[in-house]
């Protein structure tokens, strides 16, 4: 082999490196469309389509439909939504409805975290996520995706149906509007997001974290009011 045939051959190779090194790469940004602020001011219109998201790979999302008419969870593609009908709750599995919040990103590749039980309450998850994302090299200013799985101690959540033409909104009465209960030492799967920056946005002014939650079976699914967690539940952060 001459030495300009060899020269070739390394700067090729290299070039694959590269590019195989920057396909390991995934995009973790976290997009959203609406505002809870908005909503909590009387404002249930619509701010996204769904079927905009449907065809995304890897989605992971939670909000709630417009008019807040029930709770958005999609989780790897696909939807979990939950609605209230007749007092019952029902799943909506398509991508027909419209959504008044959305907040979702496409993760393709998780990292695992065992949670250790001094976690035991959604304020110390929030700390010990944002601990172990700075560990992992995560941009903790930034909006952060995360997944929780396993048997939590106790759940609380709810489902809203918000009545037609009421224009006074108060956290409370969004909890008690559809559906609620708690569910203890249930196994299940969690989609979050956590951010330091949009307390009113998509998380509530009191807390970095909104979640919401299917149950394994797949038989209940809506938004987590209150968190205990279980021994030893996972931490999913994504793969930078």
């Amino acid at each position: 082999m001459g030495r300009l045939s060899e020269q070739i051959l390394v700067l090729v190779s290299f070039a694959l490196l590269v590019v195989g090194c920057n396909s390991g790469n995934q995009n973790t940004e976290v997009k959203y469309s609406g505002a809870l602020r908005s909503m909590m001011s009387g404002n249930l219109q619509a701010t996204a389509y769904l079927d905009s998201l449907s065809k995304k790979p890897h989605l992971y999302a939670l909000g709630a439909f417009e008019n807040l008419k029930g709770e958005i969870q999609i989780f790897d593609g696909k939807a979990f939504n939950s609605t209230v009908q007749s007092g019952n709750l029902v799943f909506d599995k398509t991508f027909d409805k419209r959504a008044s919040l959305i907040v979702y990103a496409e993760i393709a590749n998780w990292q695992n975290i065992e949670i250790p039980s001094a976690i035991n309450s959604s304020k110390k998850l929030e700390i010990f996520i944002e601990e172990q994302a700075k560990q992992l090299g995560i941009d903790t200013e930034k909006p952060i995706p995360f997944l929780i799985e396993g048997k939590s101690q106790s759940l609380s959540w709810h489902v809203i149906n918000w009545k037609d033409g009421d224009t006074e909104h108060t956290h409370q009465k969004h909890k008690e509007s559809g559906l609620n209960g708690v569910e203890e030492n249930k196994e299940v799967e969690i989609i979050g997001f956590f951010s330091k920056s949009h307390q009113a946005v998509f998380t509530h002014h009191t807390t970095f974290l909104h979640m919401h939650f299917k149950s394994q079976n797949e038989e209940l699914a809506g938004h987590v009011d209150d968190l205990k967690l279980g021994s030893n539940m996972i931490l999913k952060l994504p793969k930078p």
